[in-house]
């Protein structure tokens, strides 16, 4: 039996917000598989299993029944490819050198930021979150985009990734000035650091921040030239028990509060999580108006860049 306000579907209630949200990641990525809309859906709804795995299949039959029903158009069906084991198993590719990597910044200039493109070069990169970031490896879904961080001299140095955002934050959403209206039509213009991993045996003062910093520069025409848009703000989470996000701080960040310890739509408060602090960086000026849709009642503060 529907609860009220609700829809029940695929042995679940769906309120009218979630099933808002489903409409509009179909429709903003019409470029993604069944398979990868209803993974993306899973994590932004929190659609896990006691264990805590994606209920991809479940989905994917929710999906079918909105499209039935002309509520949502899914892409064609593809055959599936026999998918590679989900979590990697790191090789001797992914040793660490003889050497640490130590000294002056300048010694490794020019520092770069290269884009992952190539499917190789994206299985190094699972490998080495894998075996060296704490959080490990897993599969991004939906709009995201890997780099590597290489020296002048084109040694790799680490890896960040950056993936949606989250569906709702008070903080962050109060800070903006949104409503919840904007939230659900201008979200995808949020973008996520999920993972930012220099590797143990880089030991270079103020690095981190300097990669921070180039990667803001440029993350726009990257995400654009692969999805036909442009992000103007970025968002991260720092586990204050483990990290103090000085590198943010040092990059312009700006840390705006804590998230509730929640899901990204945990409306139940079914699955607890450690609380994080929420750093954000605007990537043009008119980052609220944007994102506002050009009204926008908002808490000011913090450095902008213009836009390229």
């Amino acid at each position: 039996m529907d609860e009220p306000g609700t829809r029940l579907l695929a042995g679940r209630d769906f309120t009218e917000a979630e099933l808002a949200l489903i409409r509009e990641v179909v429709a903003l990525f019409p470029r993604l598989s069944r398979y990868e809309l209803a993974a993306t859906l899973c994590e932004q709804l929190d659609w896990v299993t006691p264990a805590g795995r994606l209920k991809v299949a479940s989905c994917l039959g929710l999906l079918e029944k909105l499209e039935a029903k002309g509520e949502i158009r899914l892409p064609p069906k593809v055959p599936m490819a026999s998918p590679r084991e989900s979590r990697p198993v790191p090789g001797s590719r992914t040793d660490p050198p003889l050497r640490e990597v130590a000294g002056e910044l300048w010694e490794l200039e020019p520092v770069r930021v290269e884009p992952v493109l190539d499917s190789e070069e994206m299985w190094v990169w699972n490998e080495y979150v894998e075996r060296y970031h704490p959080l490990g490896y897993r599969r991004p879904f939906g709009a995201h985009q890997r780099y590597f961080v290489v020296s002048g001299e084109g040694e790799r140095l680490g890896c960040l990734l950056f993936a949606a955002s989250a569906w709702a934050l008070e903080a962050r959403d109060r800070w903006i000035g949104w409503g919840e209206e904007d939230r659900k039509r201008r979200l995808h213009l949020v973008v996520n650091n999920s993972r930012f991993l220099l590797f143990p045996w880089v030991k270079v003062k103020n690095l981190a921040s300097r990669v921070l910093g180039l990667v803001a520069r440029r993350i726009r025409a990257d995400w654009r030239r692969r999805y036909g848009y442009s992000p103007v703000l970025l968002e991260t989470f720092v586990d204050g028990s483990r990290y103090s996000g000085t590198c943010y701080r040092a990059a312009n960040w700006i840390e705006l509060g804590e998230t509730a310890g929640r899901g990204r739509m945990d409306r139940r408060m079914e699955y607890p999580s450690t609380p994080k602090r929420i750093f954000v960086y605007p990537l043009v000026r008119d980052f609220r108006a944007i994102l506002c849709g050009g009204g926008c009642g908002a808490v000011a503060g913090g450095q902008v860049k213009e836009d390229e």
